[in-house]
């Protein structure tokens, strides 16, 4: 992750790369399955960074396979016997509203992402991508809907989805302190993030959360429903998304 960050609490950040979710711990999925030398990279660079930007951009895209519906999740031999019927109306809501943003929802293979990466976030193509490995699990499915999800409501937030800067959408100090502690000592190495990962993992425990703040994306009406930041106001007004 590359982050630009300006002074004080703007909490507007240029990515120039992705906004990732949590990470887990590694598992391996029992399967075979043939690796079919289609993408631009090589067998020894899969699981890595590399691969991960070779997916975002696009260039690779073997086993990456965009989602509408629950029911598309299904489509993949890994997932195809399980129940998603608990989490069915919820999945479609955030995909439709994502959707209407501008943000679209993809299933990849676990060979795009760097061990332990659960799901990406893309703020230059406002697409993210799931690891299919992790999606077996309903819970964790909803996590990173959620997670990533409220990402792109952060990328909403920062004037407009279409550019690549986020802004943090609640006051710091109005994140409880379990998921602030959650993030630090997940993103101990990554410390720049942690004002926006803080927000997206509460977001990622928290039903309904990120799907109203795409809603609200939606319907334009992000900087009446969630008060910005003082310096990131500042900086909607200077450049004309807000008035005084």
């Amino acid at each position: 992750m590359f982050i630009k960050k300006m002074s004080g609490n703007l909490r507007v950040a240029l990515t120039s790369i992705l906004m990732s979710s949590c990470f887990l711990v590694p598992t391996m999925r029992v399967e075979s399955k043939t690796i079919q030398l289609t993408d631009p990279i090589k067998e020894e660079e899969h699981f890595t960074p590399h691969a991960q930007g070779c997916m975002l951009l696009q260039e690779c895209t073997d086993h990456v396979k965009e989602l509408k519906t629950v029911s598309d999740l299904n489509k993949d031999n890994y997932l195809v016997n399980v129940d998603y019927s608990l989490v069915a109306d919820e999945f479609n809501s955030l995909v439709r509203s994502l959707n209407t943003v501008g943000a679209k929802v993809f299933l990849a293979d676990s060979r795009y992402f760097p061990s332990g990466h659960r799901g990406v976030y893309h703020t230059v193509s406002n697409n993210f991508f799931l690891n299919v490995d992790y999606m077996h699990r309903t819970g964790t499915l909803m996590s990173v809907m959620r997670h990533e999800g409220w990402h792109a409501a952060q990328d909403c937030m920062a004037g407009t989805i279409d550019n690549s800067l986020i802004a943090i959408i609640h006051h710091e100090d109005d994140v409880p302190q379990m998921w602030q502690e959650m993030a630090r000592r997940a993103y101990i190495l990554q410390p720049s993030a942690i004002p926006w990962e803080k927000e997206a993992i509460w977001a990622g425990k928290t039903e309904g959360m990120t799907a109203r703040a795409l809603e609200s994306c939606a319907r334009g009406t992000m900087w009446t429903d969630y008060d910005p930041t003082p310096m990131t106001r500042e900086w909607l007004v200077e450049n004309g998304y807000i008035k005084e």
